[in-house]
């Protein structure tokens, strides 16, 4: 058995995956492969550095210090300010690179770490998307997180790089290429939110939002090869203000979100 970690992106969200990294390795789930999206890219890095449960409290550290807080910290004017100096994005990368460097180290390399992992990133120029599984880790991950109109293309080489989130939001069939047989799936809870027909105008953006990021994730569950395993792991649900436009700041929700994934997905592995 080869067990893979897909992490899914989601903002803020993603401070689930700490509690269900903390119940998978209370349970005896350890990981040999990591594949990771967006702030799933930042806690698998993490993940495949340090494949134990030692990980789970610096992650946990890491989301509750100044520099996470500082990662879309600014207040609207300086973000303003920025954009109209820009005219691309609202934030600095600055902070998110000093976490990732605080996390894994400046000079972290894939070939460095102790799991196999690889991030995707969408690629601007060929409008397709790209896996990273070599060479400087701190750039690929970057790459994989850069927000469209929050934080700027990561450029590496020729080419400029956005939100991996665009192209692969729940990377599972990635796992099972790189030779996972049984799939942990740390998604951050969108996918267990029911959509309805939209009725007034701000619903019909937001609708149309998850349907672009989930119809993958569908017709991947659809598509799961025989002899391969999927756990799709519980959030413990929404968080209070998630439906706000601003939800992607709230870090003050980041420990009940730990908690309550940590106790749902419990729950979930107590009864496999």
């Amino acid at each position: 058995m080869t067990v893979g970690l897909v992490l899914g992106g989601g903002g803020v969200r993603g401070a689930v995956q700490v509690g269900m990294l903390r119940a998978l390795f209370e349970h005896g789930v350890v990981p040999d492969l990591v594949v990771g999206t967006s702030i799933g890219a930042i806690n698998g890095s993490a993940v495949a550095a340090d494949p134990t449960s030692g990980v789970v409290e610096r992650l946990a550290q890491a989301w509750a210090s100044p520099e996470a807080g500082a990662v879309y910290g600014d207040s609207w004017g300086k973000q303003l300010r920025r954009l109209a100096r820009s005219k691309t994005h609202l934030n600095d990368p600055g902070p998110l690179r000093a976490l990732l460097e605080e996390m894994i180290g400046a000079d972290a390399r894939f070939e460095d770490l102790r799991l196999p992992l690889a991030v995707a990133a969408a690629c601007i120029e060929k409008a397709a998307e790209r896996w990273f599984d070599s060479g400087p880790v701190v750039p690929a991950v970057l790459a994989s997180s850069s927000v469209p109109g929050i934080l700027p293309p990561t450029q590496i080489g020729d080419e400029h790089f956005v939100d991996g989130g665009l192209v692969n939001s729940i990377p599972m069939s990635e796992a099972w290429r790189r030779g996972a047989t049984t799939v942990y799936v740390l998604q951050v809870g969108r996918i267990e939110e029911a959509l309805v027909a939209p009725d007034k105008p701000s619903d019909v953006a937001r609708v149309s939002f998850e349907i672009a990021r989930r119809h993958r994730f569908a017709r991947e569950m659809d598509e799961v090869p025989e002899g391969v395993t999927v756990h799709v792991l519980p959030s413990g649900g929404p968080a209070k203000g998630d439906d706000k436009i601003s939800a992607y700041r709230r870090m003050d929700a980041v420990r009940a979100r730990m908690d309550a994934a940590y106790d749902a997905t419990s729950a979930y592995l107590g009864s496999r």
